[in-house]
Formats: C-alpha cells, structure tokens, sequence
C-alpha cells in the first residue's frame, strides 16, 4: 500500500493548475513561542487553497468517456472551487453540491469559475447525500474531497515541497483535518522520506471526527459538528485517510474555536493575510503543542491550508482572538450600588487595560458589572486579579470560558431600569490608553449616581462610551462643566429616540 501510494505522489499531475507555494517564516511567532515555526503558505494557490491539487489530480486521470459526462463535487467551499477549476481546464462540465451554510465568498467564486451550483442542507453530510443522487440521475463521476487514491495523492505533493523546501532538521508538521485527505497524503510521504518528523493533526474540539476514530480504533460518525472552521466540518473521517492516518500520524490535537480565532490574529501579524478558521487550524494546534511540551528551538511546520474567509466573519474573530490568546479575562463582578463604589472597584483593578465595561441599575441594593480586562499572556496574570478581586472582597465570577456570556450576556447587558430617576444619557470618546476610565471616574467625582456603563474596546485610537448618570435638573449645569474640564469629547444623548425605547 505504501508503495502504491508514494508513486502515486511522485506521479500525480497537479502543476497544470496548482503553483509550488512557498515555506514563509513566521517571525513574530517564532519570537513568541521560542521555536522557529514556519508556515507553508497553500493560502497562496489561485483558489486560495490547497484542494485544487487533489481535484485536478483525480479529473485528469478520468477517461473520455468519463469526462463526456462531466464531473459533480460536494463541498463546503474549497474542494468546489478545486473541481470547478480543473473542469474549466479541461473543458469539462462541472456541478458542486453546497452546505447552504457554506460562506457566500465561496459560492461566488464557485459560479465565477462556471460551475453549476447547488445549495442544499447544513453540513457537508447533507451536501454529500444529495450529490450521490445527482451523481445516479445525471451519469457523472463523482471527485470526492478526500476519500480517494488520487486526490490523498494530489494532496501529498505538499509534503514533497516542504521536504524539498526544508531539507535541515524538522521536528514536526502540523496539518489541518477535515475528511483526512490531506493529512493522509501529507503523512504517508513524510514518514516515507523522513520517519524522525512527527506529523499531527489538527482538528476543532466540535468536529474532531479523525480523533475519535483514532480513540476507538474505528472510524465513527459525530452525532453534530460545529461549521465556525466550515473547511473542516465533517462528521466521519473518509476510510482511505483513516487507514494512512492510524499508520502514520502521530498525534490529533484539538482546538477552540476562541484558539483558531487567535490563529487567525498570529497569521495576520506576520503575513498580514487573513486565513479561513480551516487555514488557521495548524497554527493553534502548534500553539497548544509548544505550551503542553514546553519545547524550545525546534523547527516547527504549520500548513496554512486556506483564505477564502467571509469579510463579516472578521467581527467574530477579532472579539474572540484575545480570549483565546488568554491575554483577556472576562469577570462579573457584584460591587454596592452607591456613589464612588463604581470608582473603588477600578481603582482595584490598577493600570490594567479594561477592554470592556457593562454595567445597568438593577436595585438599590448591589450592582452587577460584566468587564474584560487585557493581561500579560499567561494564566497566573488571570490568577492575579482574580485574587486581586478576593483581597478586596469583590464577589467575581470568571466568566472567560463562559460560551453563553462570551457570545449573548455581554450584549445584553442593559435594558430599562426601574426606580432610575433624573437619568442623563451621555456619550463619550475616551482616549484608548491604560487609566482613560479611572481618570474619568476620578474627576467626575462621587457626587453622581452612574445608572448605567456600556464600554468596548475596538482597536481604535479611542473607545466608545456610553454612561448614564442620575443628576437632578438643577445640577445639570454643574455636571456639564465637570465633563468640559476632564477634557474627553462628549455628547448629550438624553433625547435620542433609541433610549426611550430600549434603555
């Protein structure tokens, strides 16, 4: 079998439409982690992913008669644009069954490369189905994404470049594992040519189908999977790639979905490219590698699989990149609903930078603060202000791996607040430096209730604030001077129609 499989390799056509894409050092994060990690940058393929190798590999063995009859693909994304390609290549008619799920950046350059699209179900499973029936209907050969000779094959001519590209010492190779093809293709040349060099997979912790089958020595079918790293959302690992995979992989790691967005953010800063969650899958498994062996000046590969990213997932990304960098802990916190006690609790979190502070009345008794704080990347600075916080009998609840919290409370903070009287809405610009808030609260004095406090950090030179104090008419005057001397630009919101309504 392996035989078989090296030749294949050695003889699988993909340079027809596939480049030889280079093997980018990442400085930045060789810096941080103390290893030299490099980044084999398949993002950089004309369909910006590695799939198309498999693809055309499979299309152009087929034979005349075969190829009369056109080809048909199920895919979240990558393989279809593979396939859609080589058929365009070849002159071949192309039909690709999606997830409807599948991000339109995707579908769109599907159909820009002249394939016929059709959108179906939620997961790759559904697409998968339905391709099979279009496949008996219609009399076309079906290119499976990764359960095939030929497209592992087509896939493994990644680890001829690498080890062409990197002939010194390589301690490891991390790989991103939907179905398995590539990991298969990847692993059975590498331990050919190099059996010293550890390949591992990297898998999410909500579609870790090649790890479970490892687990039970059978591949096994996940009863649901998460489809945030579309890319690699499948529900069983194909047969052929678990057969190579058992023989010749090492390890699986997984990873959050708060550890890819972090991958992400790493790529960016040393590529300044921005990788599909699938794409940044080996990085936050090479990550979590360094940390659990504490290994240090080793040659560490990651394969950066894909860039077919949706733009409006970027918003997702950058809220959650921190969280799981752990340079960002989420805290609520009960502090007592008097004047000045909003100003002791910061003054106890010190010069530390707050990301986001959310705060509404709810009772005359206590109230309730939801804040993300930046750390120092490590555990024991979260450990730190947590004891911080008990010292100064601060109730707090870490709420960091709170997915419910992370993704719903902290926007929901908020809504009217009963008992709340002589309110004014006001809209500040706060300079984006550690104590802004402090200074803030410090000037403004204890004389004023703060009714209300929504704060978040988005990267900018300054952060946008919203605050409700509870002044008297009479005061009014009073408080707006104190808001000109501390020097911040400000707005009366008081009048705005979407106060009355919701807050």
């Amino acid at each position: 079998m392996q035989e078989d499989y090296l030749k294949r390799i050695r003889e699988a056509r993909v340079y027809d439409v596939a480049v030889e894409t280079p093997l980018e050092p990442a400085a930045g994060l060789s810096r941080r982690l103390g290893n030299r990690v490099l980044l084999k940058r398949e993002d950089m393929q004309q369909v910006f992913s590695f799939k198309l190798r498999g693809a055309y590999n499979k299309i152009v063995g087929l034979d005349e008669a075969q190829r009369a009859h056109g080809v048909i693909a199920a895919s979240a994304g990558n393989h279809a644009q593979g396939v859609a390609l080589a058929a365009r290549r070849l002159g071949l008619r192309a039909v690709i069954v999606m997830p409807r799920t599948t991000p339109d950046i995707k579908v769109d350059s599907v159909r820009e490369l002249g394939a016929e699209v059709v959108l179906t179900g939620n997961t790759y499973d559904d697409a998968l189905a339905h391709a099979h029936e279009l496949e008996a209907e219609r009399g076309m050969s079906f290119i499976h994404p990764y359960d095939d000779p030929d497209v592992i094959a087509g896939q493994g001519t990644v680890a001829v470049e690498l080890l062409h590209q990197h002939p010194g010492p390589l301690d490891a190779v991390f790989v991103p594992v939907g179905g398995g093809g590539l990991i298969a293709g990847i692993s059975i040349w590498i331990k050919a040519q190099r059996p010293d060099i550890r390949v591992i997979g990297v898998e999410p912790e909500d579609a870790a189908c090649l790890h479970a089958a490892l687990a039970a020595g059978e591949r096994v079918e996940l009863e649901q999977v998460g489809i945030f790293a579309d890319g690699v959302a499948v529900r069983q690992v194909g047969e052929y790639p678990f057969e190579l995979a058992r023989r010749y992989v090492d390890e699986v790691i997984l990873a959050s979905t708060d550890e890819i967005c972090a991958a992400i953010k790493d790529i960016f800063d040393d590529t300044r490219t921005i990788a599909e969650p699938a794409g940044a899958l080996a990085v936050a498994g090479l990550k979590k590698y360094v940390e659990r062996e504490g290994c240090r000046e080793q040659v560490l590969v990651a394969i950066d699989s894909g860039a077919n990213m949706n733009f409006d997932r970027l918003r997702h990304v950058a809220e959650r990149a921190e969280l799981g960098e752990r340079r960002e802990v989420l805290l609520a916190a009960t502090i007592p609903e008097r004047p000045g006690s909003f100003r002791a609790f910061c003054e106890a979190l010190g010069q530390r930078g707050i990301t986001e502070f959310n705060y509404r009345y709810a009772g005359p008794a206590e109230a309730h603060v939801f804040v993300g704080l930046k750390l120092a990347n490590s555990d024991s600075a979260r450990e730190e202000v947590l004891a911080l916080l008990a010292e100064r009998q601060i109730p707090v609840l870490d709420m960091t791996d709170n997915e419910m919290a992370k993704t719903h409370i902290r926007y929901m903070v908020g809504g009217r607040a009963p008992g709340v009287s002589d309110e004014r809405l006001l809209r500040f610009e706060f300079p984006e430096r550690p104590g802004a808030l402090l200074r803030f609260l410090t000037r403004l004095g204890g004389r004023w209730n703060i009714s209300l406090f929504h704060y978040r950090n988005h990267g900018a030179a300054y952060g946008r604030v919203l605050v409700g104090i509870q002044v008297p008419e009479a005061e009014k005057p009073d408080l707006f001077r104190s808001l000109d001397d501390i020097g911040y630009p400000w707005w009366d919101e008081s009048d705005n129609p979407a106060y009355r309504l919701f807050l």
